[in-house]
């Protein structure tokens, strides 16, 4: 994610932000004030955000004091003019309790704040670091313009003031929320990174004028969805100021590819991604720990195999190992920009030429990008890909409304390719997905499980046609295991990129794969089975979607609509060009997003065929019932053909969903 959280305690407001956070994560001299120090760092001064400054006095952009910060989120929420406001009540008269209590808003609070970090993908601050003047303004410009939107959908769609015994009522901040942001400009490698600590305030106002704490778990359980709409925000307003496009690219084998700017070279962002060699180098010797421990009785401490949670656990672990100290000092921007250059062309493996004309190579990777892609987005489909994605990645199959959001989110990244949208389609594939492709499995015995985001969903179709996760391979006996060394052999080749013992040890398939491979063979379930009379129209809708995707995965063209009431002929089971993906394979920006690999391949192939014998098993058994009676639409805006359905746990996948 590029959006981490954390909360805020009163004393961590002294111990930590007061003295690194506000003058960019270096050592704030002491005895020396706020402005003079953040001058010396080169850092620019914080401001206030958010629509609930105006019940405080404040203004949007107005520089924040130390006194605010203080008051507000060091002094357990007092109002950031605490000082000003308690003198003046002691002049007119008031006691000092009295004066203390006026300027408390509500309750006092341990957790004052959470702290929100708001970082682009590495292609964008590849190009702010390495960009003219105005390439970085306008990068700047759409990182804040972003940030901006992400804190507009926390206060109306996320933040909720609770209040009542047990805090059993809920509501939001009418008013809006008081937020301090803070520019940061590099990494603790000393490598470029431009982030905001956004430090948003818990405290907010009701309708009665009182005021109470915003709860901190709405935040946490929606940081995702609030990274994937950050993401996709930044990218769009780069790319449609500087003529840009993203593209997929996979980070870690088997895990959700990630949107970069296209045409940033591959090599420039390895250079950025110092500490992450690090984490997977240290990961890789704990997860052989991990399967070599044994008790004392020479049993296996834990799993045989690394589980995806015992992976993310490791992951912690190895980020605390090899996180270097912070610097002592931080340097101008200016002097920043000229060291990353220097050090980028001379570690990097980059042309210098390249780095020096970084963006006229990303316009004309964009260029060709656009020319191939349209920016069409199917919302019936993206319904689809979205609810066998979250299906399969969430436990049990259960999941809330903020998981399928998140996921839209990501969807719409991925098809637009760094377009601008409408503000509104990300709810109206929600809505969608929700209506077409989801029950309501819901028991709410409170009142926060009868609220609209808390409502607990399944999908309506059932996937356990789906090829099988892969098992594991067994692991050896840890008395047995010998390092290639010990063998008396000479040691096997070592894959590059991994270390020494990473080769073997066992791990389970992330869920990711199960779910690109779901949403796959539900399209083909929802293509091959459309019935006879409207099966045209379905196809439109595949190649509506198939716009958005490379070239060589098109499916073959549909049959002439003249010809489209003939039957299909029983041999016919392919619906994806197989030899084109395998093809496809050599393509640098695709294939990372897709990782088709030989077993892949196989395991689409024969989830196709298998939806494919079941189509025609439908189609000529309700044959004589379809010629009775035409069916229609779920929703008449939709370009979706499918017939209506009720809730069922089968009924779904011979419907066509």
């Amino acid at each position: 994610m590029t959006v981490d959280i954390r909360v805020i305690r009163a004393g961590q407001m002294y111990r930590y932000y007061l003295r690194e956070t506000v003058v960019g994560d270096g050592r704030r001299p002491a005895r020396t004030s706020l402005r003079a120090a953040q001058e010396q760092a080169g850092v620019p001064v914080g401001r206030w955000m958010g629509r609930g400054l105006a019940v405080l006095g404040l203004a949007p952009g107005e520089e924040v004091t130390e006194a605010q910060l203080r008051n507000l989120f060091g002094e357990r929420g007092r109002h950031p003019y605490a000082d000003r406001i308690e003198a003046d009540r002691i002049a007119h008269g008031d006691s000092p309790q009295q004066a203390y209590r006026a300027c408390a808003l509500g309750r006092r609070v341990t957790v004052t704040g959470v702290d929100f970090v708001f970082r682009p993908q590495p292609s964008i601050y590849l190009l702010w670091a390495f960009g003219d003047e105005e390439t970085r303004l306008v990068i700047e410009a759409a990182h804040e313009y972003a940030i901006v939107r992400v804190l507009e959908w926390i206060e109306d769609e996320v933040a909720v003031i609770r209040y009542g015994t047990d805090g059993i009522y809920r509501v939001r901040p009418p008013g809006g929320l008081v937020a301090a942001r803070f520019r940061h400009y590099e990494a603790r490698s000393g490598r470029p990174l431009l982030h905001d600590h956004l430090l948003l305030s818990v405290k907010g106002q009701r309708l009665d004028g009182k005021w109470g704490s915003i709860h901190t778990t709405a935040l946490y359980e929606n940081t995702v969805a609030a990274s994937a709409l950050y993401n996709e925000l930044v990218a769009a307003e780069v790319c449609e100021e500087l003529g840009l496009a993203t593209e997929p690219r996979t980070v870690t084998p088997g895990r959700r590819p990630v949107m970069e700017i296209a045409g940033v070279p591959h090599g420039l962002i390895r250079w950025t991604s110092w500490r992450s060699d690090q984490i997977a180098a240290c990961l890789s010797e704990l997860e052989h720990e991990y399967v070599t421990a044994v008790d004392d009785d020479g049993e296996p401490r834990f799993l045989p195999a690394v589980s995806e949670r015992a992976r993310a656990k490791l992951n912690q672990i190895a980020a605390r190992k090899t996180r270097p100290p912070k610097k002592g000092k931080a340097r101008p921007l200016g002097q920043l920009r000229a060291d990353w250059r220097a050090s980028a062309i001379r570690t990097s493996g980059v042309p210098a030429d390249v780095i020096s004309s970084l963006l006229e190579y990303a316009r004309a990777a964009a260029a060709a990008i656009r020319a191939r892609v349209a920016a069409v987005v199917d919302i019936a489909l993206a319904a689809v890909d979205v609810t066998a994605t979250v299906f399969v990645m969430n436990s049990g199959g259960r999941f809330h409304r903020r998981h399928l959001l998140a996921e839209v989110r990501r969807h719409l990244a991925l098809v637009l390719r760094g377009r601008r949208r409408d503000p509104s389609l990300d709810d109206q594939v929600v809505a969608a997905a929700i209506t077409t492709h989801c029950v309501d499995i819901s028991k709410p015995t409170t009142v926060r499980g009868m609220e609209a985001g808390y409502r607990l969903y399944t999908a309506r179709w059932s996937l356990c046609d789906l090829p099988a996760r892969r098992r594991p391979p067994a692991a050896p006996d840890p008395g047995e295991r010998r390092s290639p060394s010990d063998s008396g052999e000479p040691p096997a080749p070592r894959p590059p990129g991994q270390d020494a013992g990473e080769w073997e040890v066992p791990r389970v398939p992330l869920q990711y794969d199960r779910a690109v491979l779901a949403g796959a063979a539900v399209r083909e379930q929802l293509r091959t089975t459309t019935v006879t009379a409207v099966r045209g129209r379905a196809y439109d809708v595949v190649a509506h979607q198939q716009a958005a995707m490379p070239e060589q995965l098109l499916a073959p063209e549909p049959a002439d609509p003249e010809h489209d009431d003939q039957k299909d002929k029983p041999g016919r089971r392919e619906a994806l060009d197989l030899t084109a993906l395998r093809a496809l394979r050599d393509s640098r920006t695709d294939v990372e997003a897709l990782d088709l690999t030989a077993e892949r391949l196989r395991h689409l192939q024969d989830a196709f065929t298998a939806a494919a014998d079941r189509a025609h098993t439908t189609m000529d058994r309700s044959k004589l019932r379809d010629d009775a009676e035409m069916p229609h639409p779920a929703h008449g805006d939709d370009q979706q053909a499918h017939r209506p359905q009720e809730p069922g746990p089968h009924r779904g996948r011979e419907t066509g969903h």
